[in-house]
C-alpha cells in the first residue's frame, strides 16, 4: 500500500518481518505497520480517483503488467478502480486476521461473490456444488443461473460424488446463514479435491474460526457485518492466495465492483475492535441462549458448537407477533452490529429462496434470527420476554 508520499507498500514492508503475533495484536496493528516511520497515528483516508503520472511509459508497462497477471501495479497509484491505499490497508489487515496471503475488497459481500463465480466462468468452470442453507441472495444468485453459472445441491456428505471435471467452486456457510448449522470444512476440503472451497466465514468472522487453516482457498465476509460492526458501512470481502487474488481484482477492475476508500478506511477501524465485540457479544448471546432454551414458549434454539454472537429460535406462537413487540431490540435485516437485531429469515433475507428448499434447508416458517449486540445482557433478556409474551385477549384466552 502507498504511502502519502506514493512510495512504500505496506503490503511488503511488513510480510517478511513481522513476528507471529496474537489475534488480538494483529486486529489492532495489521495494515498500520508503516505508521509511524511517517509521523502519524491515525490511518490516512486517500480519496484520490487518479493520480498524476509523469512517466506515461512506465505507467503503460505497470497497467500491462496487471493485465497480465493481476498483481498489484509497483510504484504509486494509476487509477481507484485499479487500486487505493486506504482500501489495501484493510485488505492486508484482514489477510493477517484469517492467515491468508491477500485478500481483495468489493464494494459489497455479493460482489464478492459474484467476482468468484466470475472468475471460475472464465475458466469454463460454471458449475458450482453448494450446501444450503446459504444466505439467502446467495442462494438466489446460483439458483437463477445470473451468471450462466449451474448449480448442484448437496449435503457436506455428497460433495465428493456431486464434482464434475467442469465444476469451478464447492460453496458452503458455516455456521450457516439463518440456521447456525456448521460443517466439518477440514474434511470438506478434503472431498473437494483439487476443486477450490470458498467458505464463507461471515458468522463466526476470524476470531472464532479460519477456515484457510482447515483447506478452504477461498474465504469470504459479508463485511458490512462483524468486520465493520457498526451497521454504517457495507463491503465485501475475499481472503485468498496470491494467484487467485489476481483474478479477483481483474474482475473487480473490469466490473467496477470496488470498496470506496472511506469504507475502507471504517472497515480497518471495525477490524481493531472486533475480538472484543465479538467475544463479549459471543458471551451475551450463549447467556440468552441458554435463557431460551429454558422457555416454554421456544420450541427450538440454534446455536453453534463454537459460539458466536448469532442465535435462531424457533416458537410457538406467531413469530411476527414476536417481532412487533420488541422495544429494545431493533427489528431490522442485516447482522454483526454492536446493537442486538432480530428478524423473520422466511419473510425476508431467504424469502427469495423457493419455499420448499427454504424449509428442506430448515428455516422454518415460526424461525426467528437474532444478531446479539453489547447491550446488557439482562436488558436484552427482558425485551424478548416481554415479546414473547402471548397477550391475553379479551375472552380470557391467548
Amino acid at each position: 500500500m502507498f504511502t502519502l508520499a506514493g512510495m512504500d507498500s505496506a503490503r511488503t514492508a511488513t510480510a517478511s518481518r513481522t513476528p507471529l503475533r496474537a489475534l488480538a495484536t494483529e486486529a489492532v496493528h495489521a495494515g498500520r505497520d508503516d505508521l509511524a516511520r511517517q509521523g502519524l497515528h491515525a490511518p490516512p483516508i486517500d480519496l484520490s480517483t487518479t493520480y498524476p503520472s509523469y512517466d506515461s511509459r512506465g505507467e503503460a508497462a505497470r497497467i500491462d503488467a496487471f493485465a497480465a497477471t493481476g498483481a498489484e501495479p509497483d510504484g504509486p497509484p494509476v487509477y481507484g478502480r485499479l487500486g487505493n491505499p486506504t482500501v489495501a490497508r484493510f485488505e492486508t489487515a484482514l489477510a493477517r486476521l484469517e492467515k491468508t496471503e491477500t485478500a481483495v475488497a468489493f464494494a459489497s459481500g455479493m460482489a464478492a461473490l459474484t467476482a468468484v463465480l466470475l472468475v471460475r466462468a472464465s475458466l469454463g468452470l460454471r458449475h458450482v456444488v453448494a450446501v444450503r442453507p446459504l444466505y439467502g441472495c446467495s442462494d438466489h444468485l446460483l439458483t437463477a443461473g445470473l451468471l450462466g453459472t449451474e448449480v448442484t445441491w448437496t449435503d457436506p456428505a455428497g460433495v465428493a460424488d456431486a464434482l464434475r471435471p467442469e465444476t469451478g467452486l464447492v460453496l458452503v456457510e458455516s455456521p450457516a446463514n439463518p440456521t447456525l448449522a456448521e460443517i466439518d470444512l477440514r474434511a470438506l476440503a478434503h472431498s473437494c479435491g483439487s476443486v477450490p472451497l470458498l467458505a464463507d466465514n461471515t458468522f463466526a468472522t476470524p476470531v472464532l474460526q479460519r477456515p484457510a487453516e482447515q483447506g478452504a482457498r477461498l474465504v469470504l465476509h459479508s463485511a458490512t457485518k462483524y468486520l465493520g460492526g457498526h451497521g454504517d458501512v457495507m463491503a465485501g470481502v475475499v481472503a485468498c492466495d496470491e494467484e487467485f487474488a489476481g483474478h479477483l481484482r481483474q474482475v473487480r477492475f473490469a466490473t467496477g465492483g470496488v470498496l470506496h476508500p472511506l469504507a475502507g478506511y471504517l472497515l480497518l477501524r471495525g477490524l481493531a475492535t472486533l475480538p472484543v465485540r465479538v467475544r463479549a457479544a459471543s458471551a451475551n448471546a450463549a447467556e440468552l441462549a441458554g435463557r431460551l432454551a429454558a422457555d416454554p414458549r421456544v420450541t427450538r434454539v440454534h446455536y453453534p458448537r463454537i459460539g458466536g454472537a448469532m442465535i435462531a429460535f424457533e416458537v410457538d406462537g406467531d413469530p411476527h407477533e414476536v417481532i412487533g413487540r420488541v422495544r429494545l431490540i431493533t427489528p431490522a435485516v442485516s447482522l454483526g452490529s454492536v446493537d442486538t437485531l432480530i428478524q423473520h429469515p422466511a419473510s425476508i433475507s431467504h424469502r427469495i429462496v423457493d419455499a420448499v428448499d427454504r424449509r428442506g434447508a430448515g428455516v422454518s416458517d415460526r424461525l426467528l434470527r437474532l444478531s446479539v449486540g453489547l447491550e446488557d445482557v439482562d436488558d436484552l433478556w427482558a425485551d424478548l420476554d416481554t415479546a414473547l409474551e402471548r397477550p391475553v385477549r379479551a375472552s380470557g384466552q391467548y
